[in-house]
């Protein structure tokens, strides 16, 4: 027994030894930069780094504001929701009409934001139990972010950020506070939702006015600052002021509780977001402060005709793709970008605002940073690895069971593990993915099916094995799953 607690002593002092000589080595990086940086002053000098503020929805779909995501087509917004404070961001920002999450679900989302990795590459690609009783076999997955890893924040701190990470974390390894965060609200999960009712639904002003605080001593200290906002909503929707949800009642009056209560919260996001930004504006920072808002994931996208297919926990468009707004030094107001973006591009634009070489990246990041592309008016593409996005989702939980995607361009392929089915669509032409391409297009198709499997091999992506105890005339035996108004299945906890 003392021999195995020594051995196990020994490994975590050789996994912590190595992960402070990886920071050392980025600080030094840091260090060296930002001397020649200062040597010929630029938008990313030591005196001039941005401030950065990045806010991220829990659930929020692509149509799931007042502000459309995309200029021609009609299911890219809410017809009911009311989003001013989004709509106001937007007008002063750049609209992304192709973001995308990491994952179609939340905890691998998060995950990668914090390493620049994908899921598939983290072994971390759904946040649910698995399912049993399916043709196939979920794989196991790492549920716990490494010590290992060089998260943002530690990045940032190391580069003189003052860091924070308010809301909900949701990848464990003890919390923010182990992973570069000198100020964070604890190892959260969804739980955390429900613990505020009105007048502080979901903790979202809470969490607005933590940060102003943040924000205020950041200033005074003369150090810029990052501070990553994981608001709480759209969970747990029916703790949404009393007065929203009366208000959304009339205006949808006969609808169902939760189409209500979705409505509700998300204007009180709406309202947080404003006061954060209130907050920006009344110390003085909003010239160099880049302000970025997106989602962990989609929801759905709308009705056939005009929405996105699909949803949480698949790989359609419904999925993965997500609102983005970013505003800051040299974005354009009221502009647009349609080039393909994704939730890992943050770690190296953040990296390139710290003022950094892309070079000093740590192994196996896989995005490219948007720096150029948002100074440029979002009319180049994104440098990465790889000139194509994958999506990978080995799980069940969705629509049409494990599944992956590609995208190259315009191009769309989805397979299907089940039957190893594969699907190809023009995103241009048909953002709702209802007409299936492979045929007429079997040499492109092949191609792109060829280039899926050689990713996820090289980045030694899991996938679901065979059932031998299928029985096909049984009817699949699904576990019970947390959601919005639910905490993993939990009975909701209320407080004041």
């Amino acid at each position: 027994m003392k021999f195995r607690h020594a051995c196990w002593q020994y490994v975590r002092f050789t996994v912590t030894l190595s992960r402070i000589f990886a920071i050392v080595l980025v600080a030094t990086a840091i260090s060296t930069s930002a001397f020649v940086a200062d040597a010929a002053p630029n938008a990313n000098s030591k005196t001039s780094r941005p401030n950065i503020v990045f806010m991220l929805a829990d659930d929020q779909g692509w149509n799931g504001l007042s502000v459309a995501m995309h200029p021609d087509a009609s299911g890219s917004k809410s017809d009911v929701i009311q989003t001013p404070n989004l709509e106001r961001l937007a007008a002063q920002g750049m609209r992304f009409s192709a973001a995308y999450a990491p994952a179609p679900v939340c905890s691998p989302t998060r995950i990668s934001l914090q390493t620049g990795k994908s899921p598939a590459q983290l072994h971390w690609t759904k946040a649910a139990p698995p399912e049993e009783g399916h043709r196939l076999i979920e794989p196991r997955l790492i549920k716990r972010i490494s010590d290992r890893e060089t998260t943002i924040g530690e990045l940032l701190r190391s580069a003189g950020y003052a860091t924070a990470h308010y809301g909900k974390w949701h990848i464990g390894g003890g919390g923010p506070g182990e992973h570069g965060y000198d100020e964070h609200d604890g190892d959260t999960g969804n739980e955390q939702a429900f613990k505020f009712e009105d007048p502080n639904p979901v903790d979202i002003f809470g969490m607005a006015d933590r940060a102003a605080r943040f924000m205020e001593r950041s200033k005074k200290s003369g150090k810029p600052f990052f501070i990553q906002m994981s608001w709480n909503a759209l969970h747990a929707s029916t703790n949404a002021k009393k007065a929203t949800l009366a208000k959304y009642q009339r205006l949808l009056s006969g609808e169902n509780e939760k189409r209500v209560s979705t409505a509700a919260i998300s204007e009180d996001l709406d309202e947080g977001v404003g006061k954060l930004l209130a907050s920006i504006d009344a110390l003085g920072l909003a010239e160099n402060t880049f302000v970025i808002y997106t989602s962990d994931n989609g929801s759905g996208g709308g009705n056939k005709r005009t929405g996105l297919r699909g949803g949480k926990g698949g790989v359609w468009e419904g999925g993965v793709r997500v609102p983005l707004i970013v505003r800051g030094p040299g974005v354009a107001a009221n502009s647009w970008c349609h080039v393909p973006v994704v939730g890992y591009d943050w770690f190296p634009t953040f990296y390139e605002w710290a003022g950094v070489a892309r070079a000093q990246l740590p192994t196996g990041v896989e995005g490219g940073s948007l720096t150029e592309l948002l100074q440029r008016g979002g009319k180049v593409n994104v440098r990465r690895p790889r000139d194509f996005l994958v999506f990978h989702f080995p799980h069940y939980q969705g629509e049409d069971g494990p599944q992956s995607s590609i995208v190259v361009g315009d191009w769309k392929l989805m397979k299907f593990y089940e039957d190893d089915r594969i699907a190809l669509f023009n995103l241009k032409d048909d953002l709702s993915e209802r007409r299936d391409l492979a045929a007429s297009n079997a040499d492109r198709a092949a191609a792109m099916h060829r280039q899926l499997n050689e990713y996820l091999t090289a980045i030694d992506a899991q996938f679901p094995t065979p059932n031998p105890e299928f029985d096909a005339n049984s009817p699949n035996r699904k576990p019970a799953r947390g959601g919005k108004n639910r905490p993993e299945g939990k009975k909701p906890k209320k407080s004041n």
